[in-house]
């Protein structure tokens, strides 16, 4: 079983700025991607769970619920990549904290 801990703390660490983010910040892009990071993360963990099955796509809840999608999202991949090769939860790590370095620049 995989220590997902990387992906978790990432995913906590962007999903609290989100939440703690002014208005006009969230407007000016952070809550745009994040929500493209959470769409992407649920995407993921769908295909580890149903490989064959067309991935759902996360709907998009408002500016204010953006933090909360992608800690939720976020949840899932780690459980979902418990099992899964360390490369998978490596790029997902990564991707996340990149995104979270976009969205606040």
């Amino acid at each position: 079983m995989l220590d997902t801990t990387p992906l978790i703390t990432a995913v906590d660490r962007f999903a609290d700025r989100l939440r703690a983010a002014p208005q006009s910040r969230l407007q000016r892009g952070a809550a745009a991607e994040g929500l493209a990071v959470a769409r992407e993360l649920a995407v993921r963990a769908q295909r580890v769970e149903a490989p064959g099955r067309e991935p759902r796509i996360m709907p998009d809840a408002g500016i204010f619920a953006i933090g909360d999608q992608l800690a939720v999202a976020g949840r899932d991949l780690a459980v979902a990549l418990e099992m899964a090769p360390s490369v998978e939860l490596d790029e997902a790590a990564q991707f996340v904290e990149e995104a979270a370095a976009r969205a606040f620049a």
